[in-house]
């Protein structure tokens, strides 16, 4: 069997990048990592594992140090925090990148499209995280062992309306429903954040639910939509009663112990395919 193409995983925090780099491992694949400084695990990137920290302005030199490496396939995963100022400094050719999508007021999915096709014209291909792990996906139908009632999914309805909109506005991928209202939708702040401030507003009664979804026409190799065990505590703590995620179109960290935890809090997990993405 031939060998795979070398690849260049360009890390953000989260788990997914460590799992990456074990699969690489075990799999003895040729790889090299583009640790993204303030946001990649300092613990996980040792002298063990070739690499470069960069900061977020030197993505540009960073494509350079890639293509210098021999990488022919790329992925981008992990969570990327608000930058600084001093981060966001551009190198010349970050400067060029910025440039390019300066006067198109772009959301997080069109810097990304932009950043792809950067990475792509230096003769590099970008791939989706699915595409070089298994089991990543989740799955349709229910996941644990609490099932949603007729006001849960009343509310999954509602939250799929929501999410669609904004995902079109290029916004972000996740809402939460309580008895029908919307309670918050996600911004710049991240999913995290998003589920502790619903906290505030929540109601009376069962709990409400977070709905996270692709946004509509989304590239899969990118940022899509992820949760884990770390979100389900939140969602525990902000008295959340369940998760819909989007079916064959978003990731879950680490199934298993996300579903043990979530049937250990009594919480339900659904994966549903709505029309229209």
């Amino acid at each position: 069997m031939a060998a795979k193409p070398k690849l260049g995983i360009i890390a953000g925090g989260g788990a997914i990048p460590r799992m990456l780099i074990e699969t690489c491992l075990k799999e003895k694949r040729d790889f090299f990592v583009l640790a993204i400084e303030g946001n990649a695990d300092k613990e996980l990137i040792t002298d063990k594992i070739p690499h470069k920290w960069i900061r977020i302005g030197q993505a540009g030199t960073g494509f350079k140090v890639l293509k210098d490496e021999k990488v022919k396939d790329v992925v981008l995963i992990g969570t990327i925090k608000r930058p600084t100022f001093s981060e966001l400094v551009p190198d010349l050719r970050t400067t060029v990148f910025f440039s390019k999508i300066a006067a198109k007021s772009l959301g997080d999915d069109g810097i990304l499209r932009t950043l792809v096709n950067d990475i792509e014209a230096e003769g590099m291909k970008v791939k989706g995280i699915h595409e070089v792990m298994d089991n990543l996906l989740a799955r349709e139908g229910y996941l644990t062992k609490k099932k949603p009632d007729k006001q849960a999914l009343l509310d999954i309805e509602r939250g799929v309306v929501v999410a669609k909109e904004l995902g079109n506005l290029d916004v972000g991928q996740a809402v939460i429903v309580q008895q029908g209202l919307v309670l918050a939708v996600e911004g710049i702040e991240g999913t995290d954040e998003l589920i502790c401030r619903s906290k505030d507003y929540r109601r009376k009664g069962e709990g409400g639910v977070l709905i996270k979804l692709r946004k509509p026409n989304q590239d899969m190799r990118i940022d899509l939509p992820t949760i884990g065990t770390k979100t389900i505590k939140k969602a525990k703590e902000s008295g959340l009663r369940g998760i819909a995620i989007h079916a064959e179109n978003a990731l879950i960290v680490d199934e298993k112990e996300t579903i043990k935890l979530a049937d250990k809090e009594g919480l339900f997990i659904i994966g549903i395919n709505p029309s229209g993405y």
